[in-house]
């Protein structure tokens, strides 16, 4: 009975969780925004779907299964860094340095440094200078 209440719980934590994960997505205004929505709600609630699928194997099955923890530890470690990317891509084709706010002196973002103006993908494009001068 405690392992069916408490898988059930999962899948309906999980569920709501991946509900409002997608109405965010759908719903939020701009793209920054609704960025959370699947790297933070919608992670959560197929964590949840995931945690009740060990407890179902851990209860009721033959044998536990550590898959579904393999699973969610890579959606874990995935999404934030997806969710970063898809933040950096959508600053350097929307945003000026200037409208950002003040990294401090000497420093700038990422994005808008001046290894953004140079790329390891121009050497070959007929532009001076070696992969040497670009790390530097």
């Amino acid at each position: 009975m405690f392992g069916e209440i408490l898988i059930s719980a999962l899948l309906v934590i999980g569920g709501i969780f991946g509900l409002i994960g997608s109405y965010g997505l759908v719903k939020l205004p701009d793209q920054m925004t609704r960025l959370h929505a699947p790297t933070k709600a919608a992670t959560l609630g197929v964590g949840g779907v995931l945690l009740a699928s060990v407890a179902w194997f851990g209860f009721f099955g033959e044998h536990p299964s550590w898959h579904e923890l393999l699973i969610a530890l890579f959606l874990f470690m995935t999404a934030p860094i997806t969710g970063l990317m898809i933040a950096k891509a959508h600053m350097h084709l929307s945003w000026r340095a200037d409208e950002l706010p003040d990294c401090g002196e000497d420093r700038n973002w990422a994005t808008y440094g001046d290894s953004a103006e140079r790329s390891l993908l121009d050497i070959g494009s007929g532009d001076e200078g070696t992969e040497r001068d670009l790390r530097e």
